[in-house]
């Protein structure tokens, strides 16, 4: 008899400043993967086709035809994995995070600081 696999979690850290998920992650089920960049996370991506991304929402102003490096992993992973996606932000570029969300659908949108409760409650439902 083969033993269910677990479903793949990846976190994807570029900045960071908050607490490490990954006990959280794991208590719900998911293997956890890590990145700490877009193109470390789209190699990761094609290969493990996780089933959660979670991921910052960093604005960058000198980006000319997007608005972070979320969105151009958003964009080069579109059909390759039919992952849920969870975006930590900052308040302050909620503007920036609302014309994101025009383009691309996420999940659940949880700002900083990040609460664990919360964070419980989105992968939850997203189990269900």
């Amino acid at each position: 008899m083969r033993i269910k696999e677990k479903p793949v979690l990846l976190s994807i850290i570029e900045v960071g400043g908050y607490p490490d998920f990954t006990l959280l992650y794991e208590s719900l089920g998911y293997q956890v993967l890590k990145a700490d960049s877009v193109r470390k996370a789209v190699k990761l991506i094609r290969k493990e086709k996780p089933r959660v991304m979670v991921a910052e929402f960093n604005f960058q102003s000198d980006f000319r035809d997007r608005t972070s490096s979320l969105e151009t992993l958003l964009s080069s992973t579109q059909g390759v994995t039919n992952a849920s996606v969870v975006v930590f932000y900052e308040k302050e570029f909620e503007p920036q995070y609302q014309r994101f969300l025009q383009n691309f659908e996420v999940a659940a949108s949880l700002i900083f600081p990040i609460e664990e409760t919360q964070l419980r409650s989105a992968l939850v439902s997203m189990q269900t």
